[in-house]
């Protein structure tokens, strides 16, 4: 399938904001010259409907705590919009060449969405708020980036989206224990204070 890279690329990008791709690959669509984006994106209500969601995405998702409550509801979200995308991007309704394209669509829309939701767990542990914003904002711009490039340069975008969800997934299982080891330490910490015994004394038998 020609489509593949960028129904790959469109569904990396929707795993982390399914607004801002239907969003921008209709403004390419209608404003941009770029043929190849399905029509019924470019539709004034689908573009009204995605931006309004898409500003809501882009409050949300920059607050602590409500950020993951956001990402939770959107766990069946953004892999519908992932699917949706790779069928309408696969063209030939009702051939296997969809059925393919909506799979690979809302499987890469879904990994990545984990990914997302575990990094955004793991930075809520941090009490301040300028760590989400900043998180928040550079999702923000790189799925932007992938998905305008993959109007243009569909492999490109492909290979910057497989590393980077390779690359998060990596950082967000690191992440993951360093914070299931802190908070085992801590706990052991609390027993032994309960226990009466100073902290890093051990029990002699």
């Amino acid at each position: 399938m020609e489509a593949l890279p960028w129904i790959f690329s469109s569904g990396w990008a929707s795993g982390i904001n399914g607004y801002a791709v239907v969003v921008i690959l209709g403004l390419m669509g209608r404003f941009g010259g770029a043929e190849d984006v399905p029509d019924v994106l470019t539709r004034t209500d689908v573009l009204v409907a995605a931006a309004v969601m898409f500003a809501l995405d882009l409050i949300a998702d920059k607050i602590p705590y409500l950020d993951s409550t956001w990402d939770a509801v959107h766990t069946a979200v953004r892999p519908t919009i992932g699917a949706v995308l790779g069928a309408l991007l696969a063209g030939d309704a009702g051939t296997l060449g969809e059925a393919v394209g909506a799979t690979v669509g809302g499987t890469t829309a879904l990994v990545s969405h984990l990914v997302k939701a575990g990094l955004r767990a793991a930075v809520n542990t941090s009490p301040e708020p300028a760590s989400n914003i900043a998180v928040s904002a550079t999702e923000d711009v790189t799925v932007a980036s992938v998905v305008a490039l993959s109007v243009l340069h569909p492999w490109l975008a492909a290979t910057v989206a497989a590393v980077l969800l390779c690359l998060g997934t990596v950082v967000v299982v690191l992440v993951l224990r360093r914070i299931r080891r802190f908070r085992r330490e801590r706990r052991e910490r609390r027993a032994r204070r309960a226990a009466g015994r100073p902290p890093g004394s051990r029990a002699t038998g």
